[in-house]
């Protein structure tokens, strides 16, 4: 049997937000095929939408515009994360070196998203 080498397999290989968010009851295999039909702007014009119809009307006082920036790093670092097998191929990928990469992984507490939570 050959045994393959830890640090190639890496941690980021157990992390996926679908597998992640199906396993907390948030999404199905169909609400993602639906989700896929609909166009990035379209989803995030929805999400604002469902989130002002839950508070009754507008989202006063929110600086979404300025917060959008946070937002998209930390989604596309969560998908680095999804779609590579350790922190150094994240960080490739995002064109980042170690250092850099670190820094926002804890900035955005990416690590701690994945990690399952101990209900003890």
């Amino acid at each position: 049997m050959i045994k393959k080498n830890r640090r190639t397999q890496g941690k980021n290989k157990h992390y996926s937000l679908s597998k992640k968010l199906r396993k907390e009851n948030k999404v199905t295999e169909d609400f993602e095929i639906m989700l896929n039909n609909l166009s990035l702007e379209e989803l995030i014009g929805l999400k604002l939408e469902l989130a002002a119809k839950a508070v009754g009307g507008m989202l006063y006082g929110l600086p979404i515009w300025f917060s959008l920036q946070h937002i998209i790093k930390d989604a596309v670092l969560k998908y680095a994360y999804s779609a590579t097998k350790t922190k150094m191929e994240a960080a490739r990928f995002l064109g980042f070196d170690k250092r850099r990469f670190n820094e926002l992984v804890k900035k955005y507490n990416t690590n701690s998203y994945f990690e399952e939570k101990n209900n003890t």
